[in-house]
């Protein structure tokens, strides 16, 4: 019989947080999806939870039951991208995993015949976990024979754990808590009014009363803690980068002569990924300096490609906006590829009159000469203040074109970040108050005021909004602060 084994990195985006904030382990710290008062929690660490702060509660909830709270926003992207870090440092002793795709932090291994590796599956397991503290990350490693067996396991202790034989196993996994895995909460309370708290008594209950009473979710959870699944570890297969490597008679500075030497490491690169079906997803490269700096940069093609004029277009743009301080000595290039598609085998495709590819392709030009993070969108989030209605996400692609001519043209706030203070207001104004340049003219009207107050979990703020139409036309937004006893303004429709 296979053997396998669970990682299990409890909690993940907390260690991620607590690696950037380590001062923040002994107190009560949240991830949070945003820094903001609005912001919902996700992970609270024990101290939090001591305050009865628990996931899906407000920030501003939890910072009213424990002031010195810390929270902190790891980004879905970020978890992706340490898991993606983190498999491939798995790689190093097993070659099957398969990271959870509901759970970030848990891994499967195919442990089958390590023994004849290591000095023992335990001595392997610590190793792992060793490798996981070296990244300031806690690591549980169960070694066993069933996918729901090392995962009970991973999840019901601080210590490494290994079963001897599956009866070993069976009988550990019957004596879990249900609390220790991750139940949906409504399924735990019904469990919990039926006196059910363990893995054994949910398994001892008929498996067609479950679908029936707690619906398909729990009840292939059910098959799943009674050994029904044995399939092996659904690993994604290896794909080691592709790197080139050149190193230059004499310091380079002139850009032509750069891009002629590295033309033919972008070909080489290219080939490789041909010959193993794929195409280049990412490009990363480094230059180094004769006066021993070193520049590392990171590029994305729009799609997946194989067009050499494409990727050297990408990189001459970012090597023409790095600031060079002595001349090329070295350059070092990686490629990761992924499998080519149906799609882009197609040698004959209706094309649409708007071309998403080539909008795409605009976009990486902008990229690579501006940075990753140069295409930005606001997108709407809850707020109570106006400033705190929207947020700046990096824009990644279309979906899809749907042009709605409007029938009416729309009114545009343009919003000034920051506000812009105003000069204080005469008690008298005999040729009417100027809020903006002589040229617009005093102001002929004013609509309002709209009051807005808040804040009061931070620093009480009390506005009065107020339309302000001048003599030529233009309509300016602005408010009184009450406490700062102060005109701004903050923004103008268009």
């Amino acid at each position: 019989m296979d053997q396998r084994a669970c990682v299990n990195l409890p909690a993940l985006p907390l260690q991620l947080l607590f690696r950037c904030h380590p001062d923040w382990r002994t107190e009560p710290a949240v991830v949070v999806d945003k820094d903001k008062p609005q912001g919902l929690i996700l992970w609270s660490n024990e101290r939090a939870r001591s305050y009865r702060i628990l996931p899906g509660m407000r920030y501003a909830a939890g910072l009213s039951l424990a002031r010195e709270l810390h929270a902190g926003v790891i980004t879905e992207r970020e978890i992706a991208h340490e898991i993606v870090k983190l498999t491939r440092r798995l790689e190093h002793f097993s070659p099957l995993i398969e990271p959870s795709a509901h759970e970030p932090g848990i891994f499967w291994l195919d442990a089958t015949g390590l023994q004849h590796v290591f000095p023992s599956l335990q001595d392997w397991a610590e190793q792992i976990r060793q490798t996981l503290a070296e990244q300031e990350l806690e690591g549980i490693i169960a070694v066993g024979w069933s996918r729901f067996g090392t995962y009970a396991g991973a999840k019901s202790t601080r210590q490494n754990l290994s079963f001897r034989n599956p009866e070993e196993e069976r009988h550990h996994t019957r004596k879990v808590s249900i609390d220790r895995l991750e139940f949906e909460p409504a399924l735990r309370e019904k469990l919990n009014k039926l006196g059910i708290r363990t893995i054994g008594a949910f398994i001892d209950l008929p498996a067609a009363g479950v679908r029936k009473r707690f619906g398909p979710a729990a009840y292939e959870l059910h098959r799943l803690a009674q050994d029904k699944d044995w399939s092996p570890v659904d690993a994604r297969p290896l794909r080691e980068p592709v790197r080139q490597k050149k190193l230059l008679d004499y310091p380079e500075t002139n850009l032509d002569r750069l891009q002629y030497t590295l033309r033919p490491l972008v070909k080489n690169i290219l080939d490789r990924f041909t010959e193993r079906s794929e195409a280049v997803s990412t490009l990363r490269f480094s230059l180094t300096m004769d006066d021993g700096q070193k520049c590392h940069e990171h590029l994305a093609p729009a799609a997946p490609t194989l067009d050499e004029r494409q990727l050297m277009s990408l990189i001459r743009l970012r090597i023409e906006s790095l600031p060079f301080s002595a001349g090329v000595i070295e350059m070092r290039f990686q490629g990761a590829g992924v499998p080519i598609s149906e799609k882009q085998l197609e040698l004959f495709k209706q094309q649409p009159k708007r071309d998403l590819a080539a909008v795409h392709s605009s976009l990486a030009l902008v990229r690579a000469e501006l940075g990753n993070q140069a295409i930005q969108y606001a997108r709407p989030t809850e707020g109570h203040l106006p400033e705190a209605q929207y947020e700046w996400q990096p824009f990644e692609k279309f979906t899809d074109f749907q042009a709605n001519l409007p029938t009416k043209r729309p009114l545009i706030r343009r919003i000034f970040t920051p506000p812009i203070q105003l000069a204080s207001r005469s008690r008298h104004e005999p040729d009417g108050w100027l809020i903006s340049t002589p040229a617009d003219g005093p102001v002929e009207e004013l609509l309002g005021p709209y009051l807005i107050d808040g804040g009061w979990w931070r620093r009480e703020i009390t506005r009065a909004y107020h339309y302000a139409r001048t003599r030529n036309g233009r309509w300016l937004w602005i408010y009184y602060d009450q406490q700062r006893r102060r005109w701004f303004l903050h923004g103008e429709v268009e």
